[in-house]
């Protein structure tokens, strides 16, 4: 499944990975995303069960997957079982 609103937009993406902005400020601008998108009022925690979400990244410490699942768990009070393969 395609889930393109757990995503950084193109210009944020671009900023990060082209322009080299900071994960300091890339951080709070993909949270301040998710929260004007409503990403907690549009997926359905079912679908987060069993479920594998890709980056590019190569460790979790600098990846939007930690940040979508941090940030739903905080909207729906719930803890989700995270594991970084």
């Amino acid at each position: 499944m395609h889930a393109p609103e757990l995503a950084p937009d193109e210009g944020l993406f671009n900023d990060y990975k082209k322009k080299g902005l900071p994960w300091a400020e890339y951080e709070p601008r993909f949270l301040a995303l998710m929260e004007a998108r409503e990403i907690e009022k549009k997926v359905d925690p079912a679908l987060l069960v069993n479920t594998c979400l890709l980056c590019a990244e190569k460790t979790p410490h600098h990846c939007h997957r930690r940040l979508v699942l941090e940030y739903l768990q905080d909207k729906w009070r719930m803890e989700l079982d995270v594991v970084h393969l």
